[in-house]
């Protein structure tokens, strides 16, 4: 019986190294250990059944035993590292890098023509003593439409295309908004600050209308306020003008005409000598010399109630631009889903 175990340990050893000699990837050498050194392996197998062995015999065979094992446990240590080794080597070699050749020319980003107006813009008002704020995209009806002078069922509510956000309140009604213009920073500005108030408000706007060539269901406005006592029309036209004047030209004439928005009044359309034909008529201006820049008025006496302002002391004046619209014109830009398409031949002309 000791003859036979002895033989059995000396067939597992010559069987298993010569195997071990012909492995030449990580998953069959894997294999392999299962085979001899695993929880049911020919090995293990062996020194499990020591147990049944006569003690003198036992001895022998589990010391012969163990030796084989560590024998075949740092063979095996060996030939994973060679693998490894051998593995790492291939793909270095796979994937070298000759140092001769041309490199990768480094692709560097550019600012967005948006974000550079938007900047040029905050830039310009910041220079005449605004300050810049940004508020919630999503929005309540009171802010949006309410202290704007829109009461529910007010008929000026349908010129703004509202996406109303899936909330319902206490009274089954939905007051949350995405909002629909950026003036009910307004509203949020004058109610935690006294006058004087000289402030600007950039940001998104959503519309829930088909997009087209001309409309787009998200796009920037940057709102301006100003409040303070003795504020008259003429201080509106004189920044609205200074506006113009940095952002067009030194020669920028700018027209005024009456136009109608809920939270002014008087409300004022703006527009600018078209800066291709100097008024002369193309296509840009759609012949008529002029374009429209902005909307703006004297701010309603009832905003400035709703926050807490006498208007007998306090007047002010509010404009709103459409931020698309100015590099629409400067660059002579036909389509307003170009800004947002990712078409970086239409990015990389800014």
């Amino acid at each position: 019986m000791g003859t036979e175990n002895t033989q059995k340990l000396e067939r597992i050893q010559s069987e298993a190294l010569e195997k071990l000699d012909t492995i030449n990837d990580l998953k069959d050498l894997e294999n392999w250990r299962v085979t001899y050194l695993g929880r049911k392996g020919t090995l293990t197998q062996v020194l499990r059944g020591l147990s049944q062995l006569p003690i003198e015999e036992r001895r022998d065979i589990g010391s012969r035993g163990n030796q084989l094992k560590s024998l075949l446990e740092q063979k095996l240590s060996e030939k994973e590292e060679s693998l490894k080794q051998a593995d790492l080597e291939r793909k270095l070699e796979e994937s070298s890098i000759d140092v001769t050749l041309p490199g990768y020319s480094i692709q560097l980003g550019r600012t967005h023509p948006t974000t550079k107006i938007l900047r040029q813009v905050c830039d310009i008002f910041a220079s005449m003593g605004f300050e810049i704020v940004e508020g919630p995209e999503v929005e309540w009806d009171s802010y949006n439409f309410e202290a704007l002078n829109m009461p529910k069922g007010h008929p000026a509510r349908d010129m703004w295309d509202t996406m109303w956000v899936d909330y319902t309140d206490e009274n089954g009604e939905r007051p949350m908004l995405l909002r629909t213009h950026t003036s009910p920073m307004e509203i949020r500005f004058m109610e935690r600050r006294d006058p004087p108030i000289r402030v600007i408000m950039p940001g998104k706007v959503y519309r829930y209308e088909a997009t087209d060539a001309t409309h787009e269901s998200m796009f920037y406005q940057v709102e301006g306020l100003a409040i303070d006592k003795g504020i008259t029309m003429a201080d509106l036209k004189g920044t609205l003008y200074e506006f113009a004047r940095k952002l067009f030209g030194e020669d920028r004439k700018i027209r005024f005409r009456c136009d109608y928005f809920p939270f002014v009044e008087p409300g004022v359309e703006v527009a600018i000598d078209c800066f291709v034909c100097h008024g002369e008529g193309c296509s840009v201006c759609g012949g008529d010399g002029w374009i429209e820049i902005l909307g703006a008025g004297m701010t309603h006496p009832d905003v400035l109630r709703w926050v807490g302002y006498d208007p007998d002391v306090y007047t002010g004046f509010a404009f709103g631009i459409g931020l698309e619209r100015i590099p629409m014109l400067m660059y002579g830009i036909d389509d307003i889903r170009l800004f947002y398409n990712n078409d970086m031949r239409f990015l990389k002309q800014f």
